[in-house]
């Protein structure tokens, strides 16, 4: 076990008053620096000395990186914008109420007026043997202490394991998947654009970080297009105590009906994998059917399809089965948004 102390590490704090400033310094320091948002998941990181970055790059006086900004038929939403502000924001709540949904279900409200969009999607693995200084396979190490027979993985992952059965722990992430978002990054060869779903990995593709930002490159901004704007959406979390945890399992969906009939669906899940996961076989399985129980529990059942729980675990399964019947027809007392 690591031994836990209250200092943090001395590193040299900059803070960069433009995107363009901070890219660079990102870009100059490569892997000796570390990138603040609202602090949260980093001062856990440093209090706990088991990061040690020799730099800090502080994102809090960079103005073009916060607030929420209609575009065209979207919106776009800077990195830096807490998630407070997007839970109140009028054109979230009227078109994006998935999203208003998500984030206002984050931790407690103190957490949420310091928390930002950036952060939450860009936080890492919450494992215990991992975040207590183990040397787990994510730490550099050869084991993962989690899947072991005497290992605690009771919030572990059902899906997706490759050596690390940790999960991702944001709540936004799959509504961001669900409305079909765009992250916008600035690289030392210029700005890239990618899909929601793309921008978090696997232990498959790297075992070592959770999204797919390399040495000098920022998360700017995450726009979401009009497609969803106004759809029929169902957001829910499930986790053990009702302020300040970390999901056991969240479910976010956007429909589009006719009549009754699903025209067009995206659904996503998080806590289940490695990263959130995008449930395209149920979309296929559902279109143009109607949106009542006998799709979600047949949605349900093709959802689970492939899962592995581990020792302590098992529940995930009928907990997926049971979120993805209610996010494709919802019982009366959680109707759509």
């Amino acid at each position: 076990m690591a031994v836990i102390r209250d200092v943090m590490p001395a590193f040299d704090l900059l803070q960069p008053g433009s995107a363009t400033e901070a890219q660079k310094l990102l870009e100059q320091y490569g892997a000796d620096a570390w990138v603040m948002a609202g602090g949260l998941d980093s001062f856990d990181w440093l209090k706990d000395r088991i990061k040690k970055p020799k730099v800090l790059v502080d994102l809090s006086g960079v103005d073009e990186l916060k607030g929420v900004h209609a575009q065209g038929d979207g919106v776009e939403i800077g990195a830096m914008t807490t998630l407070t502000e997007i839970a109140n924001h009028p054109l979230i709540q009227k078109s994006y109420g998935v999203l208003a949904q998500a984030v206002e279900l984050v931790a407690s409200p103190q957490i949420r007026n310091q928390g930002t969009l950036g952060g939450n999607v860009s936080q890492d693995a919450r494992c215990w043997y991992y975040r207590g200084g183990w040397p787990c396979y994510r730490a550099g190490g050869n084991i993962c202490y989690a899947d072991t027979p005497v290992g605690r993985n009771r919030e572990h992952a059902i899906f997706g394991a490759d050596r690390c059965v940790a999960v991702h722990p944001s709540d936004s992430a799959p509504a961001l998947i669900a409305l079909d978002a765009k992250f916008l990054i600035r690289t030392p060869q210029g700005e890239r654009v990618v899909d929601a779903e793309d921008y978090f990995v696997g232990p498959e593709t790297d075992i070592t970080k959770l999204n797919i930002l390399g040495s000098g490159d920022l998360l700017t901004a995450i726009r979401i297009p009009g497609t969803w704007a106004g759809a029929k959406f169902y957001f829910e979390k499930v986790r053990d105590r009702n302020v300040w945890d970390f999901p056991l399992m969240n479910v976010a969906s956007a429909i589009r009906l006719s009549g009754n009939t699903i025209d067009q669906i995206r659904i996503a899940v998080n806590a289940v994998a490695p990263r959130p996961m995008r449930l395209k076989a149920v979309e296929d399985a559902v279109r143009g059917k109607p949106a009542d129980a006998d799709t979600g529990e047949m949605a349900g059942k093709i959802a689970i399809q492939g899962a592995v729980p581990l020792q302590f675990n098992a529940y995930k399964i009928p907990l997926m089965r049971n979120l993805v019947k209610r996010a494709i027809a919802p019982p009366e007392e959680a109707q759509w948004s």
